[in-house]
């Protein structure tokens, strides 16, 4: 593999600064292996409020400040900041415009959440051209940074600095489209050149930022290959099957990796112990010590499940209001769930805490610290969800000795293999139908077999041999990199 491309990734999100979900994680962790693997590649990422620049070692870069930006009709003012990640080498460009980053949440309903993010995307580009810096690959990831790729064809890519970049779009949640209305087109600054705009769209009144990365990129990628054969079905599509099926094989799916150096209880900084396959009696001790910090009055023989997610319909969480009640009832569980979002979903957990006091906690928002514990201390881990592009918690369950229990959709389909008791093969219990009584199903399997010692022994030790390192998934970025340049 030929080493040495230069690289811009764009994300709204990056880990530990800003955190919503995996995106923030990957984005990070591919950054981190495309340096060590010897290439270009700078991260850029708004500097919202909350991001501790001191953390990150965050300096103004000359030539980068104050610069005036438009956005349309829009002016603003932004520096460039560069840092670096805890442990991670890879430079960090923070795009630092506090009339759009200043917000109470990197996230808003406001009005101009479509500028925020056209903004960052105009930044990148002027960022760019005053570094005098052309890359070869920009890798956009989800709808914020969804229009570059129509703002090369349409005006950058005139440039000499720019005329050999060539985009990749990944999409980690097709969900979230960007979607605004066609009275802002102005916003997008494209003169003449609207007319590449998705026309329907725009009759509809509307503009879907996504769907024009996907018109435009050069590559379209989803994180896991099942998921991207889904999303060209009006199940998954979400709207935007039609566009995806029309671009044929430029739709990839590259399973998202796992940083090891976060995620391996061989070296897991947030925990008291260490343990691997060989020494499950540390997970055991450590699992009674979390069950006595959480209050959960049961021995450390009973099964504790544990949850960690945002609570949005895509994750299947109704799925539980009936069935896990139900078990609590009648069968040995503690459970732990981590997690906040949509109010019916808070307000099931919190009810189910309240009625369970013994053997269920709740914590509502997210803290890293707590994920940590809950992978590395629980039996079994529940991820039910109607869709998940790729997921990375079933990963780290996997490498924790943590049984994942997950419906065979995505990545989970594609990173967790159905226990088959006959052959001891198989990492986790597989559901397939988006209800109920399959949850149900699927829970008091996973019950069963962590009952039976022999069984839960080796779903235990096949999960913790399976290697999802970026060392294998980063190759496959690489090469398709390699391709784009190449064409």
């Amino acid at each position: 593999m030929s080493t040495g491309f230069a690289i811009a990734l764009l994300t709204s999100e990056v880990a530990p600064l800003s955190k919503t979900g995996g995106l923030a994680d990957v984005t990070a962790a591919l950054a981190k292996h495309l340096h060590a693997g010897g290439h270009d590649v700078r991260l850029f990422t708004p500097c919202y409020g909350s991001v501790d620049r001191a953390a990150v070692a965050a300096q103004p870069i000359a030539g980068l400040a104050a610069l005036p930006l438009a956005v349309g009709p829009h002016a603003y003012v932004f520096s460039v900041l560069r840092g670096s990640l805890p442990g991670n080498a890879a430079p960090l460009y923070l795009i630092d415009c506090p009339e759009l980053y200043e917000r109470a949440a990197i996230y808003t309903t406001d009005p101009d959440e479509h500028l925020r993010f056209l903004a960052f995307t105009r930044a990148v580009f002027a960022a760019c051209q005053r570094l005098a810096w052309g890359p070869q690959i920009l890798h956009c990831h989800d709808w914020h940074a969804a229009f570059a790729p129509l703002f090369l064809k349409s005006s950058y890519g005139k440039e000499p600095l720019f005329a050999a970049t060539r985009t990749l779009l990944t999409i980690h949640n097709i969900g979230y489209q960007g979607i605004f209305s066609a009275a802002q087109v102005a916003d997008l600054d494209l003169g003449e050149r609207a007319y590449m705009l998705h026309q329907g769209d725009l009759a509809a009144g509307r503009i879907n930022a996504l769907r024009h990365g996907i018109l435009y990129a050069d590559a379209i990628t989803t994180v896991s290959p099942t998921h991207a054969r889904e999303i060209t079905t009006d199940e998954y599509g979400m709207g935007m099957q039609d566009s995806l099926r029309a671009r044929g094989t430029a739709l990839s799916g590259i399973l998202n990796g796992v940083d090891y150096d976060e995620w391996d209880p061989r070296r897991d900084r947030y925990v008291l112990q260490h343990f691997d396959a060989d020494h499950l009696q540390v997970k055991a001790a450590l699992k009674r010590v979390f069950l006595r910090r959480l209050g959960l009055r049961v021995g450390g023989e009973v099964p504790l499940a544990g949850m960690v997610s945002r609570l949005a319909a895509q994750k299947g969480i109704e799925l539980m209001y009936d069935a896990l009640p139900r078990i609590l009832d009648t069968r040995e569980l503690a459970f732990i769930a981590l997690g906040a979002g949509e109010p019916q979903y808070e307000e099931f957990f919190t009810r189910l805490a309240q009625r369970f006091p013994r053997r269920v906690v709740f914590r509502r928002g997210y803290d890293e610290k707590l994920a940590h514990w809950i992978e590395a201390t629980s039996d079994l881990y529940l991820m039910p969800s109607r869709y998940e592009p790729c997921g990375l918690n079933q990963m780290y369950s996997l490498r924790y000795g943590t049984i994942p229990v997950v419906r065979r959709t995505g990545g989970l389909a594609d990173s967790v293999e159905h226990y088959n008791p006959d052959t001891g093969s198989g990492t986790g219990v597989l559901f397939n139908d988006f209800d109920g009584p399959a949850f149900a199903w699927a829970l008091n399997l996973a019950l069963d077999l962590y009952a039976n010692p022999v069984h839960c022994a080796r779903l235990r030790a096949n999960g913790m041999r399976r290697d999802f390192s970026w060392q294998h998934q980063g190759a496959l970025y690489e090469a398709l990199y390699a391709r784009l340049i190449a064409a």
